[in-house]
C-alpha cells in the first residue's frame, strides 16, 4: 500500500503486554477490516521482558497491515509513542493502550470533528469534558484520588480546561503529530501532559469525545508514577518558559496536506 494512501494509523505502545496484546489486535484488526479507510496498525514494543515478541510474532500472519517496532530496551511510554508516531504515514494518527480500556469503536466519534478541521482530537473519561464520558469499571479509590488531585495540578500548571489529561486514546493529524513529537522530549507517563501543552501552544484545534473506560487492574501505573507525572509536568513548564520547543506552524503545508 502506497503510504499515501493510509487514512488512519493506529499506534499501540506495547511493554509486557503477553496476556493483553492478542485481544487488543483481534479487536483493531475486526473493527478495521469493517470500515472503508485505508489504514496501517504499529506495535511498538518498548523493552518487554515477557513472552510480548514471542505472542506478536504469532500472530502477525492474523493481522492486516502490522507494522512491529522494536525498541530493546525500555524506555517508557512516551518514547514509544513519539517512536510510532514519528514512523506513520497516516494522515491520522492514533495512539492506543493495549488493554483496550477504550475500545477502537471511539474512533467512530472521532471521525465528524476531523472532518470539521480539528487539528487534534482526544478522548475523555471525565463528564465535564464530554457528555457521557465515564468509567464502566472504575479504578480503586486510592488511585481516583492521587489522579484528581494531580489533574487539579496538572490543570493549573499545564494544559487548561481538560480534566483528562491521561486518557489513552488520542489522535492527532499528520503536520500536528510530526510537528508535536518531533519535539517532545518527557519520555514517560508525563507525555500526553506535553502533547496536550504544545497543541495548545501551537493553537492546534483540540475536539473532545467521550469515552466509556474500563478499568483494567493489571495496569502498568504504580503509585509512584503519580509523582513522577508532576515532576514531569513541572519540566514542561520550565521547558516552555525557557523557549525549549518550536511553537512556529507551517499553515501553507498545513493547507497543503488538509487536501
Amino acid at each position: 500500500m502506497p503510504e499515501t494512501d493510509i487514512y488512519l494509523s493506529i499506534i499501540i505502545p506495547a511493554y509486557n503486554e503477553a496476556a493483553r496484546l492478542p485481544k487488543m489486535l483481534r479487536r483493531v484488526n475486526e473493527y478495521l477490516a469493517e470500515r472503508p479507510f485505508t489504514y496501517e496498525i504499529i506495535v511498538v514494543l518498548d523493552g518487554p521482558s515477557d513472552d510480548t515478541r514471542e505472542v506478536l510474532g504469532a500472530l502477525a500472519s492474523t493481522v492486516n497491515n502490522l507494522l512491529v517496532l522494536d525498541c530493546k530496551t525500555n524506555r517508557g511510554k512516551g518514547r514509544t509513542v513519539k517512536r510510532g508516531m514519528l514512523a506513520a504515514h497516516g494522515r491520522i494518527r492514533l495512539f492506543s493502550d493495549a488493554d483496550n480500556s477504550t475500545d477502537i469503536s471511539h474512533f467512530d466519534k472521532m471521525i465528524p470533528l476531523f472532518e470539521r478541521d480539528f487539528d487534534v482530537v482526544i478522548g475523555s473519561r471525565h463528564s465535564r469534558d464530554a457528555p457521557g464520558a465515564g468509567q464502566e469499571m472504575p479504578q480503586v479509590w486510592s488511585r481516583r484520588l492521587m489522579g484528581s488531585m494531580g489533574n487539579l495540578l496538572i490543570r493549573l500548571l499545564a494544559v487548561r480546561g481538560i480534566r483528562d489529561t491521561q486518557c489513552g486514546f488520542k489522535a492527532f493529524r499528520d503536520y500536528a503529530a510530526e510537528k508535536i513529537f518531533s519535539q517532545t522530549v518527557i519520555d514517560r507517563w508525563g507525555f500526553d501532559i506535553e502533547a496536550l501543552a504544545l497543541s495548545r501552544k501551537l493553537n492546534y484545534r483540540i475536539g473532545v469525545i467521550p469515552t466509556r473506560w474500563v478499568n483494567d487492574p493489571r495496569s502498568h501505573l504504580k503509585g509512584r508514577d503519580y509523582l513522577s507525572v508532576l515532576w514531569e509536568t513541572l519540566r514542561i513548564q520550565w521547558n516552555l518558559f525557557r523557549g525549549r520547543y518550536n511553537l512556529r506552524r507551517d499553515a501553507c503545508q498545513e493547507r497543503m496536506r488538509k487536501r
